[in-house]
This record gives C-alpha cells, structure tokens and sequence, in this order.
C-alpha cells in the first residue's frame, strides 16, 4: 500500500516492479524477455490482480463491501483519479498506453469476489465462465501489452487462459479443498464417482485428474498459434510463459496427479531455462 494519491508514475511503477518480482511465480520470468515498457505494463497488471486475487483470499477480512470499495477504485482510477493504493498510477498509464478494454478488470473483480462464498461448480461450462473471469481476461489484458493486429487472437488469448487456470486448478486441488473450495465440476465428479467433500488419491480420482488434464491440454494446443500473431519482438515472452504453464501440466501428469501429497511446482532453473530456450529461438529466428 502506499499514497497513490502524492506517488509519482515511476514510483508506482517501481512498486510494481516489487510486487512481481516477490508474487509472480511463473509470469516473471517471461517478463525479462520484453522490452522495460513492456516490462513495466506487465508488472502493473500483474500487481493489480494480484491485489484482487489476495482480497478473495482473505475469507476473514474481506467482504462484500471491501470488494466493491476496490470496484469504485477501479472506476477513478480509470479516470485519472487514483485514491492511496500505490498500484493506480502505473496502472492507469498502462491501461491508456496500451489501449486495454476496461471490462477485463472488472470481469476480474466478479471473478475473484465469487471465491468469498464459495458455490459448487456443477458443469464445465459453469467453470468455463470463472476461468474466463479469473485467467482469461489476464490474457486477453497482455496480449495488448505484446501488440496483435488479428482478432483471432482475442479468441486464442480466451483458451490460453483457460488452459493456465485448469492447471492451476489441477495443482491446487488440496489447498483449495482446505478453503471448501472446489472447482472440479459436479458433473465429472459423479462421473467418475468421486466424492468431492473427501478428496482421496483412489483410481477413481486418477481417472479423473487424466480426464481433466487432458482437458487443459486440448486448450494449450487450441492456443498454441497464438504465439505467432503477437507482435515478433513479444512472441519468445509469450512462448515462455505458455512453457511454463503446460511444463507444470505436464510435471503434474509425470507424478501421478500425486497433487494431494503437496504442491507440485517446477523449480527456479526450469523456469529459467524456459526463458534462455526462448531466447536462443528468438536469435535462431525460430520465434
């Protein structure tokens, strides 16, 4: 936190640049492969929704109100007026520099604010709306930070997106049970016979982490062309941060779906590796 209201853009921006440097687990490291304006958006939006994604987080602290208090701050600061959260300043010069759609960021706060009363997820198509809410407009936010020009990218930004939050959904499946959270849907569950108030490792619950990996995988490869139609100097960020998600996909399949016994997660010189693969491509001319 800090006075938005008295801090200068690059301060904010510096603040930013903290935030996601100690909170972004796998997005940072695609960061350092664009350009510092790039860079700083990036870390802008991250910060931001960070911001609402600790709020639905806080099942104590926050409420109804708090939600919709950071709504109404979103509204000014979208106008220029920034109020005392350190993030407004570099957020709105990001949002008017690159031009993004003001409705993601608040598709983001529904998002987010369904997580304080959790509901059961009874279809896919119920699950699909909270991922869009959550993840994909994260998506389609940076895919105007890269650069595109064809609107099929919209599209293929929506089911990368989609594809991230699966995994995560995926590899989270202990945590969020713990917070009576449960995001596979109803429908699969009894599908495939699983009680979703007492999680166990069963064959049942194998076949179905195989049936709902499988699902995220069938977005990575919807996505996958995407790459291609950002921005030439944008495509080796992109690249490694969609290698990242699916290599945690796949870590998570190589284990078992082993997902109970504690956090699957790749480690600091994968992701880094990631990034320096990315970069090799990009000098080869292969992005």
């Amino acid at each position: 936190m800090g006075l938005g209201m008295t801090m200068t853009v690059e301060q904010s921006y510096g603040y930013c640049r903290q935030v996601a440097r100690s909170r972004a687990k796998n997005f940072y490291y695609s960061f350092v492969l664009l350009r510092k304006e790039q860079r700083d958006a990036m870390c802008a939006v991250y910060a931001f929704m960070r911001y609402c994604d600790d709020l639905s987080d806080d099942l104590e602290g926050t409420t109804a109100e708090t939600m919709g208090q950071w709504r109404t701050d979103l509204e000014r600061a979208l106008r220029g007026e920034y109020g005392e959260h350190a993030v407004w300043p570099a957020f709105h010069d990001t949002v008017q520099r690159f031009k993004i759609p003001h409705q993601y960021f608040f598709d983001m706060i529904t998002g987010v604010s369904s997580d304080l009363s959790p509901k059961p997820v009874e279809t896919f198509a119920d699950l699909y709306q909270y991922c869009y809410r959550v993840a994909s407009v994260v998506g389609l936010t940076i895919i105007h930070i890269f650069g595109f020009e064809d609107p099929k990218a919209l599209e293929l930004a929506e089911k990368c997106g989609i594809a991230f939050q699966l995994t995560n959904i995926l590899r989270d499946v202990r945590e969020d049970a713990g917070l009576g959270r449960m995001y596979v849907p109803a429908e699969d569950l009894q599908r495939f016979g699983v009680d979703g108030r007492g999680i166990a490792y069963t064959p049942e619950f194998l076949e179905l982490m195989k049936f709902e990996a499988g699902r995220a995988r069938g977005y990575y490869d919807e996505a996958m062309p995407l790459v291609g139609m950002v921005e030439r100097r944008s495509r080796a960020s992109l690249w490694a941060l969609i290698q990242i998600y699916s290599r945690l996909l796949r870590r998570i399949e190589e284990k078992q779906y082993r997902v109970l016994e504690g956090r699957i997660r790749l480690s600091t010189f994968e992701k880094v590796w990631v990034v320096v693969e990315a970069g090799t491509r990009k000098l080869a001319g292969a992005l």
